[in-house]
């Protein structure tokens, strides 16, 4: 496995620090609302990334975090009149409910930030004690320049840093770059007790503390979206490793911005979606399979019209596996033995699959994966038909499942039952094709079109699926 290290920046094989297993922790959403269609790029990225290594028998630590005391989330909680704990535990019990809809795996660890509190003091005192933070008023901040290294995930050169988005300027500093490890508490917020008096952790302290408790102090990957390089990820290595004394992450993993017809997405510009609102106009997977559909470093654009493209591909896929169950079930098949004229196809689909494991290996090449898959669903639409061998039609079937699962993609329709008048449709239109009544059939076929029904006559039998 080849990753693009942004660290070093180049692709580097990947090694893991133990054998046969990942640490791999994942900057998950801030949980003041639900969670939005950029969220959801990382999210399904970094858990395709994570199914691949499982495939590939690797045991994978996987941890990502809620951050749930935030600004936004005190803001949203004065603005409803509630507690920022319910707002939180709202709008995280949501956020599961969108990535269960994406087939986003459960994290091995998930913690929240709130329930971390004594780990980020113990670290936040070791900085202290170390001479990498000091105490202002209540405030204790981290001594950037302590850190001889910092800049080195950003390539930003120390002396010309400004103040970044979240990092700010305050006379109290020693040095403006000093960013906030703790700070006091104000009327109306949550707070917690500490040698520095009632308040409440900084930002960046929360990852480090969590992927140390529950990865060691020194992981396999980091990953999160390219937006949280400098300045979260930045400060993450420089208390990290200061307080460890030991490298902190071999490889770290980033995906690029998703825009919005070519347009940054911005409540002000009006093209702001969620997960919820998109996936209330195309299925989950549709979602998902969009996301993979480009390299995760490369910019993505999302419309209406690459949407409707990638669910008509996914159909292709869908309706591909379709075909191959209905002709297994229908029995109208030969034996349990390959012939000898398809074992020339069981190699091609052999080699298409390496060629897909190729491509996920080459820093996850989700795109040139997906690819490998359509030429297996090429093979199987011109090569497995009715006279085909049972075990052919299976391996396809099979191949073409497996590998769409990596992806997190059921391959699979879920069985729609018709109800009871389509199906007295369906069986009066056989009847009525048996007393040659072909006005009637084809005024059936009609009216179950308009239900949203297709049926397709094949020679093994009417199939029908719904649009």
């Amino acid at each position: 496995m080849r990753i693009y290290n942004t660290l070093s920046q180049k692709k580097e094989e990947f090694i893991p620090i133990e054998e046969g297993k990942v640490r791999m922790y994942v900057c998950g959403p801030t949980v003041y609302s639900y969670i939005h269609i950029g969220n959801a790029r990382p999210i399904i990225v970094f858990d395709t990334f994570r199914r691949y290594m499982e495939y590939k028998g690797y045991d994978v630590n996987y941890v990502t975090n809620f951050t749930d005391v935030d600004d936004k989330i005190i803001k949203r909680a004065i603005e409803e009149g509630i507690d920022t704990r319910e707002v939180s535990e709202n709008y995280i019990k949501e956020a599961y409910r969108d990535m269960e809809a994406l087939n986003v795996n459960e994290a091995t660890h998930h913690p929240k930030a709130t329930e971390e509190i004594d780990g980020m003091i113990s670290m936040i005192s070791t900085l202290i004690d170390k001479g990498h933070a000091y105490e202002k008023n209540g405030t204790v901040y981290y001594k950037t320049r302590s850190f001889e290294d910092y800049g080195k995930l950003s390539k930003k050169n120390i002396d010309d840093l400004e103040s970044g988005s979240r990092i700010a300027v305050a006379e109290e500093k020693d040095d403006p770059l000093d960013f906030v490890l703790w700070k006091p508490k104000k009327d109306g917020e949550p707070y917690w007790v500490s040698p520095w008096g009632d308040g409440r952790p900084g930002w960046h302290i929360e990852c480090s503390v969590m992927s140390a408790k529950y990865l060691g102090d020194q992981i396999d990957i980091h990953a999160g979206g390219e937006d949280l390089i400098f300045p979260h990820h930045e400060n993450e290595i420089a208390q990290s490793e200061a307080a460890s004394g030991k490298s902190f992450a071999n490889y770290w993993m980033h995906n690029a911005f998703l825009n919005i017809d070519n347009k940054k997405m911005s409540k002000s510009e009006g093209n702001f979606f969620t997960v919820r609102e998109i996936c209330q106009q195309y299925d989950p997977q549709v979602v998902r399979f969009f996301m993979l559909n480009a390299h995760y470093r490369s910019p993505l654009n999302f419309s209406k019209d690459l949407m409707e493209a990638a669910n008509s591909s996914l159909t292709r896929i869908l309706t591909c596996v379709s075909q191959l169950e209905f002709l297994l079930e229908s029995g109208a098949v030969q034996g349990d033995d390959l012939l000898d004229s398809e074992l020339a196809l069981v190699k091609d689909i052999e080699d298409l699959q390496k060629k897909y494991e190729d491509s996920m290996e080459d820093d996850l090449n989700t795109a040139d994966a997906i690819a490998a898959i359509f030429e297996i669903v090429k093979i199987a639409n011109i090569s497995c038909k009715g006279e085909s061998s049972k075990a052919l039609l299976t391996f396809a079937k099979d191949k073409i499942v497996e590998l769409a699962g990596i992806l997190g993609i059921n391959a699979h329709r879920d069985e729609e039952l018709l109800d009871e008048k389509i199906e007295s449709l369906i069986e009066e239109r056989q009847q009525a094709r048996k007393n040659k009544d072909f006005a009637r059939s084809d005024e059936i076929r009609d009216m179950l079109l308009n239900k949203g029904i297709v049926l397709e006559d094949t020679r093994e039998g009417v199939r029908w699926r719904r649009i």
